[in-house]
C-alpha cells in the first residue's frame, strides 16, 4: 500500500517536506515509524522516540486523514492504501 507522509519540522532531518512510502498491507503507525527511523537514521529517531527510545515523544501529533491517532488506537493503529500521515510538532502561542 502506499502512504504519503508529511514531516512538517522533521523536514530539517529528511530534507523533504512529503515523501510517498510504499507498506505492506496491515502496517500500524508504528511499523511507519520505525521504517522511518531505518531509512533516516538516529537523529529522526531521537527526533520522534522519547530518551528510552521505547515510546514516541508525547509532545508529537500523529495525524491520519486529518484524525489523530490518539483518538484511533495510538501507534497500533493500521494505516490503509492512500492516506495521508503527518508527523505534527508542538504548537505554542499566546
Amino acid at each position: 500500500m502506499k502512504v504519503t507522509v508529511k514531516f512538517f519540522v522533521a523536514k530539517d532531518i529528511t530534507g523533504k517536506s512529503r515523501e510517498e512510502l510504499i507498506l505492506e498491507d496491515g502496517s500500524t503507525v508504528e511499523d511507519l515509524l520505525q521504517k522511518l527511523s531505518e531509512k533516516y537514521g538516529s537523529r529522526f529517531k531521537e527526533y520522534v522516540y522519547d530518551e528510552k527510545m521505547k515510546s514516541p515523544r508525547g509532545y508529537l501529533q500523529f495525524i491520519i486523514d486529518g484524525r489523530s491517532v490518539a483518538t484511533l488506537n495510538g501507534i497500533k493503529t493500521k494505516l490503509y492504501d492512500g492516506c495521508e500521515f503527518a508527523i505534527v510538532p508542538p504548537v505554542g502561542g499566546g
